[in-house]
């Protein structure tokens, strides 16, 4: 039995990488991309890392770059200097950030499956200061995804070989990889909530009401929500606010008009429900760049 839990303790593979001025001018470099098969019972982590990943005594460790550390079986725990201790389970992935104290490992009654890429760069560091990810909400739901896990797998192969143009490529890869966690993310958490049916809900409402007669406040009160909370859910879910999305409507509605119709500016400002068609050009002009008739002039050439 002692034999083959020495042997089960091999189950890892994992690489660390130099990463040079050149790399780092791609936008992203990789640092590290590893997997590990922790079995019940077996003391976490399974090796001894370089300097600065191993995990002190007191378990608390802080790294100088970003993970995607994502668990594929059995169960955990995570928590970090934002994030309160949460309970982590298979198909769910965590971010580590630069600077910031975190803290994670398996229970010992089932152990887990952890596959990590490490990663540097201007790209991240745009992303994290856009809000597509935060130190709070750096616990995802993504499930079981067989195009993750073979992505990881792809990363680690990769790097192993260290051929030259290596970087280059397996920055794609993370790139493609953050890029699915965030969309996976966003529909395991949206699915068909009840937020989301208020929003579709909203939103016919909207496309029916062209002429803004109904204030957006009342909107939310007729489907039964504060407004505040509307708002809110509705720029978190569909990147806008609700007052944006309803000109960006409008917006829609002119163009067709414009392009599909022999409607004068005046008839078209009316439909709309501007109050004059001065108000309706400088709207146009601005989200368009052009003024509605030479819109018109432009389409019509291109038929």
């Amino acid at each position: 039995m002692k034999e083959q839990l020495t042997e089960q303790k091999k189950i890892e593979h994992f690489k660390y990488l130099q990463v040079s001025p050149r790399d780092k001018s791609w936008g992203l470099a990789v640092t590290t991309a590893g997997f590990q098969h922790v079995h019940p019972g077996e003391t976490y982590p399974l090796s001894s890392h370089p300097d600065g990943y191993n995990f002190p005594e007191n378990k608390r460790r802080v790294l100088n770059e970003y993970q995607l550390v994502y668990i594929t079986r059995g169960s955990g725990y995570f928590e970090s200097a934002s994030c309160s201790r949460t309970r982590i389970e298979e198909g769910m992935m965590f971010m580590l950030f630069p600077g910031e104290w975190h803290t994670f490992a398996p229970d010992p009654a089932t152990g887990w499956d952890d596959h990590w890429v490490g990663f540097n760069g201007s790209f991240i560091d745009e992303k994290i200061s856009n809000g597509f990810f935060t130190f709070k909400n750096c616990v995802f739901r993504v499930g079981i995804d067989e195009r993750i896990i073979n992505t990881y797998h792809e990363i680690l192969d990769i790097i192993s070989d260290e051929r030259k143009g290596f970087q280059q490529m397996v920055a794609g890869l993370t790139l493609s990889l953050i890029g699915r966690v965030y969309y996976e993310d966003i529909n395991h958490s949206i699915g068909d909530s009840y937020i989301m049916r208020i929003i579709k809900q909203a939103k016919v409402i909207m496309k029916e009401d062209m002429s803004g007669n109904k204030s957006l406040e009342s909107i939310a009160n007729s489907l039964g929500i504060s407004y505040s909370l509307f708002r809110r859910d509705f720029k978190k879910n569909c990147g806008i606010s609700p007052g944006q999305y309803r000109l960006e409507l409008k917006l829609a509605k002119a163009k067709e008009l414009l392009y599909s119709t022999n409607l004068s500016i005046a008839e078209i400002s009316n439909i709309l429900y501007f109050e004059n068609i001065g108000q309706f050009s400088t709207f146009f002009k601005k989200k368009v760049g052009v003024p509605p008739l030479e819109f018109r002039k432009r389409a019509s050439k291109m038929l």
